[in-house]
């Protein structure tokens, strides 16, 4: 690669690059850790990009017609955060900078989510971004056609490298984005043909450009170090129809000893090969030393955005007051205030009712309740709305036909839908909700996670959640899955026993402004079990006392779910026997870990022995059987500890020894 010649041809748009390239290079020095080759590779395309494109105010980075620039590929990081702090994000200093990667810096190793403003979302894990900015480009095309294009109207560019496209997630999203024409997404290929390993073709021979053509894709391939050719190709891609990926054909570590190596993806920490990179670069500035005529060039960069951001607002204020109201609403996350008072009385005329339904049904019958009046929700299944029962009348199909469509057919693409779900979030204006199986929730872990990380309040509406799933065997009765996403911090799994507590975990959901929700449902019809209408949710407690014991308390019996009705019948054996039962319903165990420890203690007292019932394995539940310190040493748990079995669902809980008999007589062993 001719340095001098691209030095020559651009000189004031390489000096505005190097800036990117020499920050890079002394940031992962001085934190002897980092990747310093993406930056290097991909400063060219970032800096037309920011220059001629990219709708962005650093005073106002929460602009809601902002355009979105991911990282998808984030390792790359201080491509990121050089960009940010060039360009006057006040959250990345030059202090920050330096402290890349350190302790309690905003410049973490890959860029997170919350830590500065201007960090759209989590990336790292590869793929991830890719997926992620599906759900930006479907979020913006719905508000769009909500509140109309003089309200937003923006675009979403995201920079991916050859690792994101191996992952299986981007086939899943680069699909979905192709059927549903998803013309304001622009996705940069870095296609530098180097990974960890070596190069590209030691692992792959994708034809990545067929690919996104096969998918409906409109591409363009460029020399990703000319700015005349990305600035063009960024245009046509504004104009086509179709998603855009734009591959960029570049080196790693441009300019460096470790160039178009393996090596250039890491840590390039070697003092006397960084200052050979920042001479061929023509940069005589000391480390960290961006010359004011250059930072001023960058900054700069944002007055295009400020002058739309100051017209935007114009627009905005000829809104009526209501519908300013309820705009900034809905990109605060917020429900509306007739939200709790509309559940109150879906519960009260439940537990009038008292139906004996599935509780995916009852979910169902929630969600007619709150889409009626959350015109924000967004809801979508990995091809299994009927089973999931997650469509609404009212909703309408997102499709390029019907941009006001509600709801989204995601295919079978579990991983790509969770990763959607957690970019409809971050984009803002939307409550995003999507179902699947239960056992399928090892298909879209990664983007899980991700969601319990960043604190997106999305909720994962999982079905058919136990050995009740009956004929299908054990490959889609979960058992262990509980115990997983139990384990993952920032995550609330309820597991709501009866119509009400469904309505009451989807009112928790919907309220949340910063916590992903994951609710289990069951496939098998079950009884309701609060018949006794209270206006309080109890289920925000985490736990509850549903029915105490007749006599002297001498058992305690825990359960969810399905098992609640389980823990009441075997109460009835118990009491009936002179042996005093409390049955407590615990749909969420991290809300009540939340609890004050007066009131667990109240729920759960010293005294009784304590048995749970799951139709899941134990691990979790040793917390609420021992103690919190371990004390309580009567304890027992009734459950699964292997896989399930094909066959009805009732044979199944009897075989397994989930009966109101077995539970008595645990507890009766127990005393």
């Amino acid at each position: 690669m001719d340095i001098d010649a691209l030095r020559s041809a651009h000189p004031e748009h390489w000096m505005k690059a190097a800036a990117i390239r020499t920050l890079t290079l002394d940031a992962v020095a001085a934190a002897n850790s980092g990747h310093s080759g993406m930056p290097m590779g991909m400063a060219d395309v970032a800096t037309v990009l920011y220059q001629n494109h990219l709708m962005f105010d650093p005073s106002a980075p929460d602009w809601a017609d902002r355009d979105r620039f991911i990282l998808s590929a984030g390792h790359g990081s201080m491509l990121l955060y050089s960009l940010l702090y060039l360009t006057g994000y006040e959250d990345i200093t030059l202090d920050e900078i330096k402290d890349f990667r350190q302790w309690g810096s905003k410049t973490a190793g890959h860029p997170e989510y919350g830590h500065a403003k201007g960090i759209e979302t989590t990336t790292g894990p590869l793929g991830q971004g890719i997926a992620n900015s599906v759900g930006f480009a479907i979020a913006e095309e719905i508000q769009r056609a909500r509140w109309g294009k003089n309200i937003i109207n923006h675009y979403t560019y995201v920079m991916a490298g050859d690792g994101c496209l191996m992952e299986g997630v981007s086939q899943e999203a680069i699909g979905l984005a192709g059927m549903q024409e998803l013309s304001h997404l622009i996705v940069f290929w870095d296609n530098n043909n180097i990974t960890i390993d070596g190069t590209v073709d030691m692992a792959d021979k994708t034809d990545q450009i067929a690919r996104f053509r096969a998918s409906g894709w409109h591409v363009q391939e460029i020399d990703g170090h000319d700015p005349d050719e990305i600035d063009a190709a960024i245009a046509a891609a504004k104009k086509d129809r179709r998603p855009s990926m734009i591959a960029c054909k570049t080196h790693i570590a441009l300019g460096h000893a470790a160039q178009d190596t393996s090596k250039g993806h890491g840590a390039l920490t070697d003092q006397g090969q960084l200052e050979d990179a920042k001479k061929a670069y023509g940069w005589p500035h000391g480390p960290f030393e961006i010359p004011a005529d250059i930072k001023s060039q960058w900054e700069a960069m944002a007055e295009r955005g400020k002058a739309a951001h100051a017209e935007w607002k114009g627009r905005f204020a000829k809104l009526s007051g209501a519908k300013q109201t309820d705009f900034l609403r809905t990109y605060a996350g917020e429900a509306p205030a007739k939200l709790a008072s509309a559940i109150r009385a879906f519960k009260k005329q439940v537990s009038a009712d008292a139906p004996t339904m599935a509780t995916r049904k009852s979910s169902e019958k929630t969600l007619e309740v709150i889409n009626g009046i959350m015109p924000e929700t967004v809801g979508g299944s990995a091809d299994l709305t009927g089973s999931n029962n997650t469509k609404t009348p009212d909703m309408g199909v997102f499709h390029p036909t019907d941009r006001k469509g509600r709801y989204i057919y995601y295919g079978v693409r579990e991983h790509g839908m969770a990763a959607a779900m957690n970019g409809l979030s971050l984009h803002g204006g939307v409550k995003a909700y999507g179902g699947t199986f239960f056992v399928f929730t090892d298909y879209c872990r990664g983007a899980v996670r991700l969601s319990a990380l960043m604190q997106t309040p999305v909720t994962y509406v999982m079905t058919h959640d136990s050995i009740g799933v009956g004929e299908d065997g054990p490959t889609h009765q979960p058992v262990e899955h509980l115990a997983s996403v139990r384990a993952m911090p920032g995550l609330n799994v309820f597991r709501p026993a009866d119509t009400v507590e469904t309505a009451e975990a989807w009112e928790l959901a919907m309220a949340s402004t910063a916590t992903p929700h994951l609710l289990a449902l069951t496939r098998q019809n079950l009884p309701t079990v609060r018949t006794d209408h209270k206006t309080k949710n109890l289920s925000a407690q985490g736990a509850y006392v549903l029915a105490d014991a007749e006599g002297k308390r001498r058992a305690i019996l825990l359960a969810t779910g399905s098992e609640v009705s389980v823990a009441l019948d075997a109460k009835k054996l118990l009491e009936a026997e002179g042996i005093g039962t409390r049955v407590v319903s615990m749909p969420c165990m991290e809300l009540f870990a939340q609890q004050e420890e007066s009131y667990r203690k109240r729920v759960l007292p010293a005294g009784p022995v304590r048995v749970a019932i799951e139709a899941g394995v134990q691990q979790g539940w040793d917390l609420w059987l021992t103690g919190e310190r371990g004390s309580h040493k009567k304890a027992a748990f009734v459950g699964m500890d292997g896989f399930g079995a094909s066959a009805p669902g009732g044979t199944l809980f009897e075989k397994f020894g989930i009966t109101a008999e077995a539970v008595a007589a645990k507890v009766k062993e127990l005393l």
